[in-house]
């Protein structure tokens, strides 16, 4: 009850937050948490390009985001962390579909700063707390509990997930050592990793593939700034930063 009710407490705030309407070459994106630090930089890269075009960015949960969009938020485009929510939002007919295609992709790893020998799924069972976004809305989450089902440690990491709001959260429980490790994307793992190290990898065949869709929504679709942005974010340019930061780029 408590995460739901959390889940939304954190809807109806984003859709104060960003319910004022956009200036004229403004536009609002809202945008998976994990790719705060690389869309930071691309949105600064663009607005050199374009000095009249700005943003207004909202990082969270995709799961919050797409709930938020849903209840009237403003947004011009979406991207998340996984399919699921971009999908969600797709048959609400609240996506334009013929924008839809994949951002970037990423790894799910483990990382902590325990001393216990952790070098795959089975050690888990060591460990006395294990840090994951919240699998209601943060596909980090999602992934590490299909991970857990498909190695059938499910049960046996009863009582030690620690649940997170979304996987920077996850992260930062992992380098503080609150928790003794936690499952993130490699991109943050590498960016946020001072005290924790990546432990291990998880083999692509316990999870689907991490995946950021995105699309512009109905209302991005009608704008050209949006339209041209979409663009940029498609182009060679952005994928070499995309890579620079980690991730995996076609």
């Amino acid at each position: 009850m408590k995460s739901i009710t959390s889940l939304c407490a954190m809807t109806v705030l984003g859709v104060l937050l960003f319910a004022l309407p956009a200036l004229a070459g403004e536009l609002m994106l809202a945008v998976a948490a994990s790719l705060r630090e690389v869309m930071n930089d691309l949105t600064a890269e663009y607005g050199r390009k374009k000095p009249g075009v700005t943003f207004r960015i909202n990082y969270g949960g995709s799961g919050v985001l797409a709930r938020q969009i849903e209840q009237g938020a403003p947004a011009d485009l979406f991207i998340a962390a996984n399919r699921e929510w971009a999908g969600y939002l797709k048959e609400r007919a609240l996506l334009d579909a013929a924008t839809l295609g994949t951002f970037a992709c990423n790894s799910l790893v483990f990382a902590g700063t325990t001393k216990q020998q952790v070098a795959g799924i089975r050690d888990l069972a060591r460990l006395k707390k294990i840090a994951i976004g919240s699998p209601r809305s943060v596909p980090a989450g999602e992934y590490a509990m299909e991970v857990f089902r498909k190695a059938g440690v499910e049960k046996e990491l009863t009582g030690r997930l620690v649940m997170a709001r979304d996987v920077r959260e996850a992260m930062k429980y992992a380098e503080l050592g609150e928790v003794d490790g936690a499952f993130v994307y490699r991109t943050d793992a590498l960016l946020l990793g001072k005290q924790a190290r990546i432990l291990f990898t998880v083999p692509e065949g316990l999870h689907d593939r991490v995946t950021y869709p995105m699309a512009l929504t109905v209302a991005g679709a009608k704008k050209k700034d949006a339209r041209e942005f979409l663009r940029f974010l498609q182009s060679a340019e952005a994928k070499g930063v995309l890579a620079r930061y980690g991730f995996e780029v076609k």
